[in-house]
């Protein structure tokens, strides 16, 4: 036990020293690695392939310039990243993030943990991850395009329906897909629909996409409470973020009965005591492309907290849906303290490891985002079925499939946490269940 405990510590700190300042990476290579000793003692022959040290390292990892001009002509040099973590599965698949705070390290481990997510979809596709550190918040239409048709230019060589196929993550939905798509048809000269997911329905998009990740982690939440004998209906929820996976978060939350109470942006939090009015977050957010202070404008029972801690609002159920590392270990406590009984994870890796510990410490009902959010992807799978096929399918079929996965990804989780002596811990049962999937690939490929 000793020496495969240590290997498995040789190899976070080789990651480490391999890939300096790249903390994110580092968190997302250690919350995996520590969970797998357990694997490497029943399976031994994955430490002679030297599986975890070979899906640690990425297959390819690819950085361009995307110059572009906007509309007073000024040119302006952005960095542009697509980094192809492991294809054992299937072809490369995960989004394209746009904000500022993009570097290699962040689609690095944003990359690693699409691996894991989307083998335990059970669906064929590898893992990956790309984006650039553009910010199209204030940015005209006519700017976005001209950025997105300049990245495309120079990501296009990369990609193929049977090679990497990126979807939308934050910064990146419908209007930049579009854009992007665009280019890429007029570059190849090819209607390749299935090279791009999270497209509009009327033009190859499946219905239920944009919905996708937030209705699955409320999926995910359900599943975890009905396996402790409980349910969502009557439950006051927060949720992180006012994006599309907090938006299609609430809706289904509020459509099993539960209230959503609080939801976020970069800029704070409002807090509703008589519940979210999603239309008025829908408009904001969606249409007018605002912050989330304009909802206390027009609703006054609601309160607007610049910078505020939506974790300190008294709730049963938490889902953070913005981005990573917003629930940390103080703001977990204070969760605990009020009375919080399950967090479902609907951005990447969004607590950070003191936080994950206290949750888990205390028995809150704890669903880690590969396995919470996988929703999305799973839907972006089924998009290049329906392309491949050259067929769409209704939304309520398509809903039905989604519901259907993330229904078996919780019972494959709750299953391997119990097989490895972790009953009711998604962590473990997400990260087990999702290395012995692609390390079985893997093996099979030999050293390659």
């Amino acid at each position: 036990m000793a020496e495969i405990d240590a290997r498995i510590e040789n190899i976070i700190q080789d990651v480490i020293r391999r890939n300096p300042g790249e903390s994110e990476f580092h968190q997302a290579v250690t919350e995996v690695a520590e969970t797998l000793a357990p694997v490497l003692r029943k399976y031994p022959h994955y430490a002679e392939h030297k599986i975890i040290e070979r899906i640690c390292e990425p297959e390819r990892q690819i950085i361009f310039r995307v110059p572009w001009q906007d509309d007073s002509g000024e040119v302006h040099i952005n960095r542009g990243f697509r980094v192809g973590f492991n294809s054992a599965l299937g072809p490369y698949k995960g989004g394209l993030r746009f904000h500022r705070s993009v570097n290699l390290g962040i689609v690095k481990f944003l990359g690693f943990e699409q691996v894991f997510k989307n083998a335990i979809t059970g669906m064929p596709i590898g893992g990956a991850k790309g984006g650039a550190d553009f910010d199209p918040r204030g940015r005209s239409d006519d700017e976005v395009m001209r950025f997105c048709q300049s990245f495309m230019t120079e990501l296009y060589r990369h990609l193929g329906e049977f090679t990497d196929v990126p979807a939308g993550d934050i910064g990146v939905g419908a209007r930049e897909i579009g854009y992007l798509f665009g280019q890429y048809k007029r570059i190849t000269n090819r209607y390749e629909s299935g090279v791009l997911t999270g497209k509009n329905p009327s033009w190859g998009g499946s219905l239920v996409r944009k919905e996708a990740t937030g209705y699955g982690v409320v999926y995910f939440v359900e599943e975890m409470l009905k396996a402790r004998g409980e349910t969502i209906e009557g439950k006051t929820c927060v949720v992180s973020g006012s994006g599309n996976v907090a938006i299609y978060a609430i809706e289904k939350l509020e459509a099993l009965g539960a209230r959503v109470v609080a939801c976020s942006d970069s800029d704070g939090v409002v807090h509703d005591p008589r519940g979210i009015r999603l239309d008025t977050v829908q408009r904001i957010k969606e249409v007018e492309r605002g912050r989330i202070s304009a909802y206390a404008d027009e609703h006054p029972q609601a309160a607007y907290q610049p910078a505020g801690n939506i974790w300190s609002i008294p709730c049963e159920v938490a889902l953070p849906c913005a981005t990573q590392n917003e629930l940390d270990e103080a703001s977990a406590r204070a969760l605990i303290a009020n009375g919080c009984i399950a967090v479902g994870e609907g951005a990447n890796m969004p607590t950070t490891p003191g936080g994950v510990r206290a949750l888990l410490e205390a028995g809150v009902a704890y669903g880690p985002g590969k396995a919470a959010n996988a929703g999305g992807v799973a839907t972006s799978a089924l998009e290049m079925q329906q392309n491949a096929s050259r067929d769409a399918w209704t939304f309520e079929y398509t809903e039905q499939r989604l519901h259907e996965i993330m229904k078996d990804i919780h019972r494959h989780c709750h299953e391997t946490a119990e097989e490895f002596a972790s009953p009711g811990n998604h962590v473990v049962g997400s990260n087990i269940l999702g290395f012995l999937r692609v390390a079985e690939a893997m093996v099979a490929f030999g050293v390659i």
